[in-house]
């Protein structure tokens, strides 16, 4: 026995040594790659450009064929590292093996030849190739509850970037949505902190967790830290007020997941909170972020957001100072991305000792290991073993089930769907007949709203439902745009409602993305509310497809809807899908990741505090009613009805370390098989600051066929019920708890 111990000692010794020899061997060639670095090739590795930079004609470029002379300057003279984007918008896969070939062969042809690290934001599958897989926006992923599907979709995107020769995605976002107004809250996981970090941590183990050598996994970019999500006005890139304690109850944990799960990278906030921008912040950057949360990873800026230091907020007098600010402050690599200032720039700042070199070599010795992780060092250049793992059927099939499962049915007036199909169906609205408004922003061209970029076989809805039923069955009015005046023509609405049994209509918004999609407010645009009363004035039952990237107002025209479907921006595959939920060959068993609010004024998460659901009433009016959305969050129908019943909690006093166990039956009490979400709450009766109403701790989405009843286990300890206490520590106090799933509830008491 005593020789069987040594031996496993001995063993695990070896293994630990082997490991470090690996580990020392990769820092040893990169230590000693940086000796032989000069001043200029190591702020060159610290330098992303944008691909129009080098590309003939800039960014009116459409080919990809790339300058050979600006090529040579971008690498011979100014040493660039890192290159991004594509010019005006996707290219096809053997463009992009041609193109990555080219900066490869100009970077080899150095003096250290060290290879560049392309990076896209392949934010639902992969962008900027043409006729790529293009999944829900991760708005859409919340609504499935779904990580193992997202994390397939992640794995995917990871295929398809790396077969076009890309490495480095600028992805997942990990931003909180609790401000509908922002551009980019369909790139959100929803208003909840536990979805965010459960499913920002499956697209990471997406994207990574083969290994950055193999050719299916690309180093992930967690973004924005920290906060951009909250702007006070909800337009892009504009100044956050958020006291600490809000900070890292709500917007810090997805961050502190995804580094404990090992993502690669991150990017910056492009925004400053309490006056302070996040790219010049030391505290966030280096105390928060590498030393309280361990991250070791490369820490890249967003477009332009150093140069703004100066141009826009105002902290940095000179162009100067931006750069040495951030660059203290722990940015690593600048995405300047369109010249060659920050180059020089940095280089005159650590001439005149306002930047360490030590900060230098830092900040390209995490360039150059993830480089070396990505297996760039060992073959720049588009691997043969990648190349054929672009544009699979089984990818097509997925981002199908994806977008089922993320449609969300929210309104069912007396069982009027699923459709019949023999009914003849009067078709109409904005997002009837166009492409572009069922992907969103990040498909094919940065803003979406390109049509001809998209793939020839993408299918309207209105194709698809004249597909389902027959075009004979099908009576569409309108044409391709969003935009275009026939799509609300009143007059031909009133003149063929009579040939139709019910009227489909499609409202919601175009693809957007960043600034572009700034808006004033959440109203849905008046020529789309009166589109809707004609409809209703008809007389005709009047279903609703409400494709939108954010929440718009309908609580005018609400009632007037006999069902309302939400198919989100959910990819190539969101027509097709939604026709399968109308005419009931797919069960929908989407939920809601945020609070569908009715108006400006009634903006109320559902983890509110109890002062926000007091109801107000004064002279018999109803001035206040808490939290009163027009959908909850975590709602959402079925063709089925489901059932809850004897929740059972291990114990009712949880003592230190204990873990709870928690069980509860769910029944398909209808006669259709369905997937269900079962979402357990917890809610602190009394703690050391006002406690919210309730938190989500976990969830569990199962299958069910009908009249099957299944038991659903969890496992709760004291993390799931701390919280951020008036000293910014993240704390469990003891007390009464509440544990709360579907309508059933049990409390217990966890104690020290």
């Amino acid at each position: 026995m005593k020789k069987l111990f040594f031996v496993c000692i001995i063993l695990a010794t070896s293994i630990v040594l082997n490991a470090q020899k690996i580990k020392s061997s990769d820092d040893a060639k990169i230590d000693a790659l940086i000796k032989k670095m000069t001043l200029e090739e190591k702020i060159g590795q610290m330098t992303q450009v944008t691909l129009a930079v080098i590309a003939k004609g800039g960014w009116a470029n459409t080919d990809g064929t790339l300058d050979a002379e600006k090529l040579k300057e971008a690498i011979q003279k100014y040493k660039v590292g890192s290159m991004l984007n594509t010019t005006a918008h996707a290219l096809d896969v053997e463009t992009w093996h041609r193109v990555i070939k080219e900066i490869q062969d100009e970077a080899l042809n150095t003096k250290l030849k060290i290879p560049v690290l392309y990076g896209l934001d392949a934010i639902h599958g992969q962008t900027y190739t043409l006729n790529s897989t293009l999944f829900p926006h991760n708005l859409a992923m919340a609504a499935t509850r779904n990580p193992e599907l997202v994390k397939a979709a992640a794995k995917v995107c990871a295929k398809e970037l790396r077969a076009s020769g890309v490495r480095w995605n600028f992805a997942p976002v990990l931003d909180l949505g609790r401000q509908p107004l922002w551009s980019r809250f369909p790139e959100t996981y929803g208003e909840d902190v536990y979805i965010g970090k459960t499913l920002g941590v499956a697209a990471i183990q997406g994207y990574e967790e083969d290994g950055l050598k193999n050719p299916t996994a690309v180093a992930s970019c967690m973004k924005h830290y920290l906060g951009y999500s909250a702007s006070r006005t909800g337009k892009d890139r504009t100044p956050i007020y958020m006291p600490e304690i809000e900070m890292r109850e709500y917007y810090l944990p997805q961050f502190r997941a995804a580094v404990k799960a090992g993502s690669s990278s991150i990017m910056i906030n492009s925004s400053d909170i309490n006056g302070t921008p996040v790219h010049a912040s030391k505290y966030l950057l280096t105390d928060v972020l590498r030393k309280e949360l361990g991250f070791e990873g490369l820490i890249v800026t967003d477009w332009e957001d150093i140069i703004r230091l100066h141009t826009i907020h105002k902290v940095a007098a000179t162009p100067r100072a931006a750069v040495v600010m951030a660059i203290n402050a722990g940015i690593d690599m600048s995405m300047v991305p369109g010249d060659y200032s920050f180059f020089d720039l940095l280089k005159e700042a650590v001439e005149k000792k306002e930047v360490s070199i030590d900060r230098i070599n830092d900040a390209v010795k995490r360039i150059l290991k993830l480089k070396f992780k990505l297996g760039l060092f060992d073959n720049a250049y588009t691997e043969e073993n990648a190349k054929a793992n672009f544009g699979k059927p089984e990818y097509q099939a997925l981002a199908l089930n994806a977008a089922h499962e993320a449609i969300t049915l929210v309104k069912n007036k007396n069982n009027i769907l699923p459709l019949s199909k023999n009914e003849k169906i009067l078709v109409m609205g904005p997002t009837s007949q166009s492409i572009a408004p069922l992907n969103g922003s990040w498909s094919y061209t940065w803003q979406g709203n390109q049509e001809e970029w998209y793939p020839k076989e993408s299918k309207t809805i209105e194709q698809a439902l004249a597909d389902k039923v027959g075009a004979d069955n099908v009576i569409a009015i309108g044409v391709r745009g969003f935009d275009a005046k026939e799509n609300y023509d009143i007059d031909k609405l009133k003149a063929n409602a009579d040939k139709a049994d019910i009227i489909v209509l499609c409202l919601g918004e175009n693809a957007y993305a960043e600034s572009p999609g700034n808006i004033r407010d959440l109203a849905l645009p008046e020529e789309q509310v009166n589109l809707a009363k004609a409809a209703f004035a008809t007389g005709k039952k009047v279903v609703l497809l409400l494709v939108e990237g954010r929440p718009r107002f309908i609580t005018n025209i609400e009632p007037g809807f006999d069902a309302i479907i939400l198919p989100f921006w959910s990819g190539r595959k969101t027509a097709e899908a939604t026709a399968d939920v109308l005419f009931g060959d797919y069960n929908p068993n989407g939920i809601l990741p945020f609070s569908y609010p009715k108006s400006m004024g009634e903006m109320v998460m559902y983890d509110y505090k109890n002062t926000e659901s007091k109801r107000e009433v004064f002279n018999d009016d109803v001035l206040w009613n808490g939290y009163d959305p027009l959908f909850a969050f975590g709602f959402g129908l079925s063709y089925t009805t489901f059932n809850y019943s004897n929740l059972h909690l291990s114990t009712d006093t949880l003592k230190g370390n204990q873990k709870l166990s928690v069980s509860i039956s769910v029944s398909n009490t209808g006669k259709v098989d369905g997937k269900h979400t079962v979402e357990l709450y917890s809610r602190d009766l009394y703690a050391s600051i006002s406690p919210c109403n309730k938190r989500l701790r976990a969830f569990k989405k199962i299958e069910l066929k009908a009249g099957e009843t299944k038991v659903v286990n969890f496992i709760i300890d004291k993390n799931d019920l701390a919280f951020v206490n008036a000293q910014l520590k993240t704390v469990t106090e003891p007390g009464d708890f509440e544990i709360m799933i579907g309508n059933q509830k049990a409390g217990f008491f966890w104690k020290e």
